[in-house]
């Protein structure tokens, strides 16, 4: 069992990707469900009804967590729920994201994050986007949002929507030119 408990942990504990805080890494996890079975010989293990894992600042809420690892040691995930949730927070900030989809996978070998069917991610300052899919890359921050294929055009999860708030001007030196700033390289994952 121990070891389905670290393989968890590594499938999961991604779900913030690059942005996150890199000193959850290191903390404990822990999980707690109604139900749970595990195969340590086939590297799988399944937690049902009111999951909720933690380590650190993250915090994933599912109904179902399936996790394995493959031969080479990569880790995959899958959280179900009405809504899945998570929270934790990002590297280097106060700030916090949190993100929500009936259905978040995980793939460790290829560092993707990918959220479905009524996909949200925000990040506290007003940051918001959303859609039907979203797809996260860990390794080169970027993400892609699509909306649901054959939506009604008058229905809300036919577009993508998003909210970008403009960044807060650095009182203590000086502005540009034209009065503007540009971002920090690490202002955020870039939208593809």
């Amino acid at each position: 069992m121990p070891g389905a408990i670290a393989l968890a942990a590594a499938a999961l504990a991604c779900a913030g990707g690059a942005l996150a805080e890199r000193a959850d890494r290191d903390r404990p996890v822990n999980i707690e469900s109604d139900r749970m079975s595990a195969d340590d010989a086939r590297r799988t293990a399944v937690f049902e009804g009111r999951v909720v894992l933690s380590q650190g600042s993250l915090v994933i809420r599912a109904d179902r967590i399936e996790v394995r690892q493959d031969a080479e040691g990569f880790q995959y995930g899958i959280a179900i729920g009405s809504p899945v949730s998570f929270r934790q927070k990002r590297e280097g900030s106060s700030e916090f994201v949190e993100g929500e989809a009936e259905r978040i996978e995980y793939d460790g070998k290829s560092e993707l994050v990918q959220f479905f069917n009524r996909a949200r991610l925000r990040r506290e300052g007003g940051d918001d986007v959303s859609g039907n899919y979203i797809s996260y890359n860990s390794r080169t921050e970027e993400f892609s949002v699509r909306a649901a294929k054959g939506a009604a055009p008058d229905s809300r999860d036919g577009r993508v929507r998003a909210v970008i708030m403009p960044k807060k001007k650095d009182a203590g030196a000086g502005a540009a030119q034209d009065g503007m700033r540009p971002a920090p390289a690490s202002a955020g994952p870039r939208l593809q």
